[in-house]
């Protein structure tokens, strides 16, 4: 398949990669020309703006770090909108339904189907083609597109409605992140009372309170102090800013979401967006003067 695709950057250079390895035929961007050169040295073609991809390929893939670099990207100058050639735009990344629905409509006014389709499973789903794929759109794009996405993991038709997807993506998004800072909280408490935290990792994993920060971003980069799981501290607030809003929208009023809001809200002030979602137990333990890894008393 002719594929063009947006954004290589930790999540959309692994997606991108398997695309050209399993046989697709790939035209890629980013502001980045080593990036691009990696891909071109596998096969894939670069292209000098998301009008240039999509003036050379009908389908046009998307994997973008924020809601204006897709609107931008999308519908703006020298965006996929002007492309001569592109049917179909698929956004891998999360904005949000009323960011999907909004770039749905302009795109539509050119003849252009929006596909959202945003991805969970962090960067090592995405080495591994293992994510998430959560898909909205008119079914017979989604059926033409299914093959090309499972490359890159397990694909969920969500429905056709524009932003479906990406409203599946904040429920579990805010569920990820929800895990992290309860599991901080919990671990923090039992280095406090004097537990080892490995010991209470393997516990909760053998025990009903196991979830994804216990099972793979505590004992991978929270207990190492490595902090180094691949998703910016900054993401995650986008996403969970994004799910209290349409929680708002829909007329919801959500007590633990807002309190998750809230924690990472001071996670961003304290560790920066650049810092690894994983750093969010480090306020946490600031506040209990508690160290939870190697470096905590026996």
């Amino acid at each position: 398949m002719d594929i063009g695709f947006i954004g290589l950057g930790n999540m959309g250079f692994p997606m991108a990669r398997r695309l050209v390895e399993a046989g697709n035929r790939l035209v890629v961007c980013d502001t980045r020309k080593e990036v691009v050169d990696k891909l071109v040295a596998r096969g894939a073609s670069a292209a000098t703006s998301p009008k240039d991809v999509a003036d050379r390929v009908e389908t046009v893939m998307a994997s973008l770090p924020s809601l204006q670099a897709s609107l931008e990207v999308a519908t703006g100058a020298n965006g996929v909108i002007e492309g001569r050639s592109v049917k179909r735009f698929v956004d891998l990344s999360t904005v949000g339904s009323q960011m999907a629905s909004k770039i749905h409509g302009l795109l539509a006014k050119r003849g252009i189907v929006q596909i959202d389709s945003p991805v969970s499973g962090g960067v090592g789903g995405a080495e591994k083609g293992t994510l998430a794929v959560m898909v909205s759109g008119p079914k017979a794009e989604f059926e033409r597109l299914k093959p090309a996405l499972d490359v890159i993991g397990k694909v969920f038709f969500i429905g056709e409605k524009p932003g479906a997807a990406q409203t599946m993506k904040l429920a579990n998004n805010l569920l990820s992140a929800t895990a992290i800072v309860a599991t901080s909280e919990a671990l923090v408490m039992g280095v406090k009372a004097g537990l080892d935290p490995a010991v209470m990792i393997d516990v909760i994993n053998a025990g009903s309170g196991m979830n994804t920060a216990s099972r793979d971003k505590f004992p991978r980069a929270v207990l190492p102090r490595s902090f180094d799981f691949g998703f910016a501290t900054g993401l995650m607030v986008k996403d969970v800013r994004l799910a209290l809003e349409e929680m708002k929208q829909l007329g919801l009023s959500m007590e633990v979401a807002d309190a998750v809001g809230r924690l990472w809200e001071t996670v961003i002030s304290t560790e920066g967006a650049d810092s690894d979602f994983t750093a969010a137990i480090k306020p946490i333990e600031q506040k209990a003067g508690v160290v939870v890894g190697a470096k905590s008393p026996s």
